[in-house]
């Protein structure tokens, strides 16, 4: 790689890392960039996760520094986002082309609408608490997060939050603060997989990676002092951007 290659990544990086934890959506510019470097689909789609493990790890801390932590109900989430997770990522190693764009920008802007519908817009800052309701179908419903995860990983932050925000119940800070453990986990076993069936490039997702770790603990510290207000707007602009970007880019 040039030197300018490595400075590009890592900048995307911080800006997707940042996107990522806060909402979703960084990997619709990890992944094309990677693409433009000359990269296969399926290879890019392999290599990212290492990107989303630095920038996870990083925002962990973050939170846990701060007191914001759960690991019990975090583990039984993502065993859950794993079962799905491995066979996603079975479909992902073989994934080439852009048909997929047209169905994900549907799928995002269903969340859109049900968490508008949810008054996510209206300011409500009460909205959500810090216990965990409908545990059984949180767990159900994590199985297929954890399959678009392994997948695609594109927008599953958008899958996420509805539901630990709109099924359990969280308010936006714990939502993110489960979300960023969820995909950490799973996102191990999603690696395991490509890396077994294709050669991923490993210092090309190490350069993006160290963008990704900076942007996590930003997003992090941003969805802390920030607070809800800040997280909703962010992920609805997150999200009507992405859905341009899949049908008209």
């Amino acid at each position: 790689m040039e030197i300018w290659e490595i400075v590009v990544l890592s900048l995307v990086g911080i800006v997707a890392g940042w996107l990522n934890v806060l909402a979703g959506g960084g990997s619709m510019l990890t992944v094309p960039i990677m693409i433009f470097m000359g990269m296969p689909g399926p290879v890019a789609n392999g290599t990212n996760r290492l990107a989303i493990i630095l920038q996870n790890i990083t925002a962990v801390v973050t939170f846990a520094k701060k007191g914001f932590h759960n690991f019990k109900l975090s583990l039984s989430l993502s065993v859950a986002a794993s079962i799905g997770a491995v066979f996603g990522a079975q479909v992902g190693v073989s994934l080439d082309g852009e048909w997929f764009n047209r169905v994900l920008a549907i799928i995002m802007a269903g969340m859109m609408i049900i968490m508008w519908k949810g008054n996510l817009g209206k300011g409500d800052k009460k909205q959500g608490g810090e216990e965990p309701q409908r545990l059984v179908l949180g767990h159900i419903l994590m199985i297929g997060a954890g399959f678009w995860g392994g997948f695609i990983q594109i927008g599953v932050g958008f899958i996420l939050m509805p539901i630990l925000h709109r099924v359990m119940g969280l308010n936006l800070v714990l939502t993110n603060v489960y979300k960023v453990f969820v995909i950490l986990i799973y996102t191990f076993v999603a690696l395991a997989v490509f890396a077994s069936q294709l050669q991923l490039e490993w210092f090309v997702g190490l350069s993006l990676a160290l963008g990704n770790a900076v942007g996590g603990y930003l997003g992090a510290q941003t969805t802390i002092t920030k607070g809800e207000n800040w997280i909703r707007w962010t992920l609805n602009i997150a999200l009507v951007a992405f859905i341009i970007k899949l049908l008209f880019f």
